[in-house]
Order: structure tokens, then sequence, then C-alpha cells
């Protein structure tokens, strides 16, 4: 269920997901309520969906392990309608995003591991990882 606040003229929404592949359909629901919300173009759209598709996969398989039993929390602070931002939050032990991005081979295409954070960090504007490396906060200009 997608919740929706206004404070101080600001748009929040908040949505918490199962830690099941399935969930990316309720992703993709909050997304589609944004663009109409805000005008979003499609371009904005396909990078927005295929950033968020790759965080909310790693959060299911790597951050929570497959565990039904954690969550996934996505906050949307939408900023002057012009810079919608998402706070997707896993319940698992975390990891090394420098690490794993530093070890990355991109030559190599038979090496999926580290593709995503690839992806998502040269496509959204701006990608910031919390110290545990659990959550990310992902800045996508509208």
């Amino acid at each position: 269920m997608i919740n929706t606040e206004n404070i101080s003229g600001k748009d929040f929404y908040t949505l918490q997901l199962t830690s099941e592949i399935e969930c990316l359909n309720e992703v993709e629901d909050l997304v589609d309520k944004l663009v109409s919300t805000y005008q979003i173009d499609n371009e904005v759209y396909a990078i927005i969906m295929t950033c968020l598709s790759e965080i909310v996969s790693n959060a299911v398989n790597h951050g929570n392990k497959n565990d039904s039993n954690k969550k996934i929390y996505i906050n949307v602070e939408i900023v002057n309608r012009k810079k919608i931002i998402f706070t997707i939050t896993d319940e698992g032990e975390g990891f090394d995003f420098h690490q794993t991005l530093s070890s990355l081979d991109i030559a190599n295409p038979n090496n999926l591991s580290g593709r995503g954070l690839f992806i998502v960090t040269n496509l959204a504007d701006q990608c910031i990882f919390n110290g545990k490396g659990n959550e990310v906060e992902i800045h996508f200009r509208i």
C-alpha cells in the first residue's frame, strides 16, 4: 500500500514491501503513480524503473537473502516538482559499496556481480549509500 503525505509543501510517499521478487509489481505501481502525478517523461520513467528494479532485486536477493519475513522500505520525496529522491532500505547486513564497484569487471560479459550497481550509479543523477550498505538514496531530475 502506497502512503502519501504533504509536509511543508513537499510530497512524500512510502511503501513497505515483503522480500519477494513479486514486490517489483508494487514498485512499478508506485512509479506509475508518480509519473501520472508529476508528468514524468518516458525516458526518465525508464531510467527510474531500471534503477529501482536493480536496487529492489538486490535488496530481496542479497540484502534480505530472500527471507520473506524481512521487509524493504521505499521512501520518496518530491523536491519542488523538479527532483525525486528515492531511499530504499533493506533489513540485511549491508555490504561494502566501494569494494563491490572497484572489483567490477565490466569487460567480462560473464561476470554479472555488481552490474546492477554499475547501472544504477551511471543512470541516477546521484547515488548515496549509507555506511552499513543496506540503504541507498537515488536522485533523479524530473
